[in-house]
């Protein structure tokens, strides 16, 4: 299982324990990197329409959990429009 994987798993099991290092991995994975990296925001793009963005935020060092449940959100929409279009 790769480091991405693994730290899915733990966002999956603790949202509330995740460090904002980490969840900043999963995105760069899943959504590029970050169009804007000023202050304590990291903002990615999506590739659906609507609110076509994914925010997160950096909270003494730790992710916050609300924030950790979006982003399982969009990956799980990711995967799941990868899988139509396959």
């Amino acid at each position: 299982m790769s480091k991405v994987e693994d730290l899915i798993a733990e966002m999956r099991r603790n949202p509330k324990g995740i460090r904002f290092r980490d969840l900043c991995k999963v995105c760069d994975a899943f959504f590029g990197e970050a169009r804007q990296k000023s202050s304590s925001h990291r903002i990615y793009k999506t590739t659906w329409q609507g609110d076509p963005r994914v925010n997160i935020q950096n909270d003494k060092g730790m992710a916050k959990a609300y924030q950790v449940k979006q982003v399982l959100k969009a990956i799980e929409r990711l995967e799941a429009q990868s899988d139509v279009t396959e």
